[in-house]
């Protein structure tokens, strides 16, 4: 029987909010087989009202909870499992976290790279991209994806791969939650038994010339490094390094140009399992980190981006900012294989302010020409104008031709609707 909790079950808090939004859903369903997510389905349209997608993670965009609407949790469509060993095949539910994943592909010799974080939903984060720690060896998470299955906005089954269902095959590696319910989804792992994983804190005397020494080690180290870095304020940040290798030789000379960017009060690296770098702590989601969030695509951290970043600094918005590098094996892939377009920048970058405020929202519009498309997932704020960042031109069109075949009543339009805009918005 399909579990719903609503209002006054002892159950409701742990499940109303998400990690960076409270929210008030006057249902939320946890079905636990594709049947039962096909019942809720048809809860929620005969409900009424707004319809949110969660696949059991963060939620950090906030669009996985709503007021007075349904949510449909998919955090019990959890299992990982080994579907050929031979060709590497793990099919994952979309309601297993990253870190449950890593853990589990660990003992296999195997991995996947998803985000910095353990806690991240499957679900997620491998329909929009995955911007991970293996990202410039191996690509987005979504170029690891062989098949997937999904409920439509009808209720029906299907099972996507090149063969069966091209097009939603593409829709649903970028396309987010606009085509239906991922339910399954199969991925060819990567043998990497270990890596190689530094940790440094750079103090920073002026950030401008500190973020263009940073981008150009980046984009100058061999493909096995991926690298974030995170501003957190007062002169200091703090950055992770990862080598997707296990050789100590190539991981010290790949990682050691990165201790000359700046001066350095603390740094360690050591070789672990990638289970290690994206461990998952399974603590709730009840917003506690409230924010807004403004995100773009660089291809390079130059001069003229650096002194933008640094004025977004001295406004007062630069305590919380991140930059993932992008690249290498990510930009191997052709722009229009799959609905992430991006294929040509080297940076991801996205700054966090405590709450609404128009002071940052005006910071960040002083940065934004200076940056090159848009990774939805990171980004509070949902306009046109950032859709079509997000979804280039003939992407976003494709991606709406194939809506208009398998959803023609935009029942899923909460999470990054390609047309239309949600009906009941909860933002932070």
């Amino acid at each position: 029987m399909l579990d719903i909790i609503r209002p006054g079950d002892p159950r409701y808090a742990d499940v109303q909010h998400v990690y960076t939004t409270t929210g008030a859903p006057a249902a939320v369903l946890q079905p636990r087989t594709t049947d039962e997510v096909v019942q809720a389905l048809g809860f929620a349209r005969d409900t009424g009202g707004p319809l949110s997608l969660r696949s059991g993670g963060h939620g950090i965009s906030s669009v996985s909870t709503n007021e007075r609407g349904t949510v449909i949790d998919l955090s019990r469509l959890s299992t990982i499992e080994r579907v050929r060993p031979d060709a590497r095949l793990v099919r994952v539910g979309p309601g297993a976290r990253w870190g449950e994943v890593a853990a589990t592909l660990h003992p296999w010799g195997l991995a996947i790279s998803s985000g910095d974080s353990g806690d991240v939903g499957v679900g997620g984060l491998a329909t929009t991209g995955g911007i991970g720690l293996m990202g410039r060896a191996h690509g987005l998470t979504i170029d690891h994806i062989t098949a997937a299955e999904m409920v439509t906005a009808d209720g029906r089954v299907l099972h996507l791969d090149a063969q069966r269902e091209p097009d939603l095959f593409w829709a649903v590696r970028g396309g987010g939650a606009n085509m239906g319910i991922v339910t399954s989804l199969e991925f060819r792992a990567d043998p990497v038994p270990v890596v190689a994983r530094a940790t440094l804190q750079y103090r920073i005397e002026r950030l401008a010339p500190f973020l263009q020494a940073w981008g150009e080690t980046v984009e100058a180290a061999p493909r096995k490094i991926s690298a974030f870095l995170y501003l957190m304020g007062g002169g200091f940040a703090l950055a992770t390094v990862v080598y997707a290798g296990d050789d100590p030789a190539a991981a010290e000379a790949a990682l050691t140009p990165f201790l000359q960017v700046a001066p350095t009060v603390g740094h360690q690296a050591q070789v672990v399992p990638y289970a290690a770098v994206v461990a998952a702590t399974h603590a709730p989601h009840r917003g506690q980190q409230s924010g807004r969030t403004h995100t773009g695509l660089a291809v390079h951290l130059d001069q003229d981006l650096s002194e933008r970043l640094e004025s977004l600094d001295l406004a007062g918005f630069g305590q919380l900012l991140q930059i993932r590098s992008v690249g290498g094996a990510i930009n191997d892939v052709p722009a229009d294989a799959t609905a992430y377009a991006h294929r040509h920048q080297n940076f991801s970058i996205t700054a966090v302010a405590p709450s609404s405020s128009r002071a940052f929202d005006e910071a960040w519009a002083a940065v934004h020409p200076s940056l090159d498309g848009l990774y939805l997932s990171f980004e509070s704020e949902f306009t046109p104008q950032r859709l079509t960042e997000a979804f280039p031109g003939a992407t976003l069109q494709r991606l709406r031709d194939i809506k208009k075949q398998v959803d023609p009543d935009n029942v899923f339009r909460q999470n990054f609707p390609v047309v239309g805009f949600p009906d009941v918005t909860h933002r932070p």
